[in-house]
């Protein structure tokens, strides 16, 4: 996978001419860096359904396996974002925007649980314009 992977996330990094599938708020930035500093490499899962809904949650990197072709949509300050797989047919065609709440979210797996805080995301569909130019996702083999 790493050599497939370390193009793909150059691309992801360093492309301004695609258009990214997730952007972040600057609260959830701000709440992404305590939680790195705190825990070190993070990851972040949005998964369909059962117990954490849709909710995306966020663990130290390695916590949680993505599933065989569940689908990583981005970076969120440099950490991947993984969408489940079923969950990503679905919203294919929206981009994700993360933010982050005051409250306790329904999964309680999430790392920013502690802090009375929950991630959530922001939905829109892309324009005719933005799916021309959609940045790759990368699948789970």
């Amino acid at each position: 996978m790493w050599p497939f992977f370390i193009p793909l996330f150059f691309t992801l990094q360093n492309s301004s001419a695609m258009t990214n599938r997730i952007d972040v708020t600057d609260t959830a930035k701000a709440l992404i860096k305590q939680l790195a500093a705190q825990h070190g490499d993070l990851m972040f899962y949005q998964a369909g359904g059962c117990c954490e809904g849709t909710q995306p949650q966020c663990f130290e990197k390695g916590g949680f396996f993505p599933r065989m072709n569940d689908a990583m949509i981005g970076l969120v300050e440099g950490y991947e974002f993984w969408i489940d797989r079923d969950l990503f047919e679905y919203w294919q065609y929206s981009h994700f925007t993360l933010d982050v709440l005051d409250g306790f979210g329904p999964g309680g797996f999430s790392l920013e649980t502690p802090l009375g805080k929950t991630f959530k995301v922001h939905y829109r569909l892309f324009t005719a314009e933005e799916l021309d130019k959609l940045a790759p996702v990368i699948r789970n083999e």
